[in-house]
């Protein structure tokens, strides 16, 4: 922790090249775990080990009861650690425990969690001005034992940290993305709007499909009619019009996104008129600027969306458009203090 060895903090901070972090998992000093069992959780734990003794029957691995989050801490000019909209991503994991009927996890324990793990590897939250984060990726999923199809009597929690750099390297550069409409992300009426790991598993052959054709980036569209836009592989989908709003896609089946939600916030904040709504893929062509956004990246610009032969460009062919750049500039500019909390989406780690 920072208070008992502030040497090794300022050794880290000053000796890693944390410019050339990728978004990739590294070792820390530890993460924190939890059990739920007998209708209660434990006091958790700070485990060194990155490693889990699970036991081969464990409903995570057979029928798919795991779900997680994904956020940030900051550090600002001054050196102070704070954690980005925490309160959000205890919300949505408990959504998504609900939706799968795992033991939910009370909010207070949830932000202790937090600033337990991050406080135990201060010296792994980068520098200011690096452009890396300390990604913190909480985990929920079925431990105890269960043949019969049911939910398991235990559950475990972990939150692991871990310093990252960029998702996509090269900053607001343009992006491609392809519309495959043989795949779906998600099934109506099915778990599209909480963050479960089987989720993601559904995705890994389209994605990996889209990579090998050229594209870095994979948009879903409704998985009924294939015909209005759901949301980009690991991100909603948002756009902006010509006449200046902010509009993102409104369905059952997408995750409701903590940056979306951000952004449409500071939007409105700005001045922007927000719409959530449908979107139909031919209306892609009428906007100025389209992006996906998430916890990873904040706002990527996608500048081409091809589906079979129709092809679809929008915005500049370089860089980020004017409203896209300056949403980007004054939602970082809060994560990292570098302006006012207006919001107050910041926990301060003392």
């Amino acid at each position: 922790m920072l208070s008992e060895n502030p040497k090794k903090v300022l050794v880290l901070l000053m000796t890693m090249d944390w410019s050339k972090l990728s978004f990739a998992y590294q070792d820390t000093n530890c993460h924190i775990r939890y059990t739920w069992k007998n209708g209660q959780w434990d006091r958790g734990e700070l485990v060194k080990s990155p490693y889990i003794n699970l036991h081969i029957a464990a409903t995570a691995l057979h029928y798919g009861q795991a779900a997680f989050e994904g956020m940030k801490a900051f550090r600002d000019k001054a050196g102070n650690v704070r954690v980005f909209r925490a309160e959000m991503n205890a919300a949505r994991i408990n959504s998504s425990a609900r939706q799968i009927m795992m033991a939910e996890i009370p909010e207070d324990l949830f932000m202790d969690a937090v600033k337990r793990v991050v406080k135990a590897n201060m010296e792994f939250v980068p520098p200011y001005g690096t452009g890396a984060t300390l990604y913190i990726r909480p985990l929920l999923f079925g431990s105890g034992p269960q043949i019969g199809v049911n939910p398991a009597k235990e559950y475990t929690f972990i939150i692991l940290v871990t310093p990252v750099g960029a998702y996509y390297k090269g900053g607001l550069t343009p992006m491609r993305a392809i519309v495959f409409d043989d795949h779906d992300r998600a099934a109506p009426f099915g778990t599209g709007h909480v963050k479960l790991g089987g989720n993601y598993a559904a995705s890994l052959l389209p994605h990996h499909l889209a990579h090998e054709a050229g594209f870095p980036m994979d948009l879903y569209l409704d998985p009924v009619e294939h015909k209005y836009v759901e949301e980009f592989g690991t991100s909603n989908f948002l756009a902006i019009t010509k006449d200046g709003k902010y509009v993102t896609s409104k369905s059952p089946s997408i995750l409701p996104s903590v940056t979306n939600d951000g952004l449409c916030k500071l939007a409105e904040h700005l001045g922007m008129p927000v719409e959530r709504r449908r979107i139909a893929f031919e209306e892609l062509e009428t906007f100025a600027e389209i992006a996906a956004c998430g916890t990873a990246v904040v706002i990527t610009p996608v500048n081409e969306i091809v589906r079979g032969s129709k092809v679809i460009k929008v915005g500049p062919r370089e860089g980020c458009g004017p409203v896209l750049q300056n949403l980007y500039n004054h939602y970082t500019a809060i994560q990292w203090g570098d302006e006012k909390d207006v919001f107050a989406w910041l926990t301060p780690i003392d």
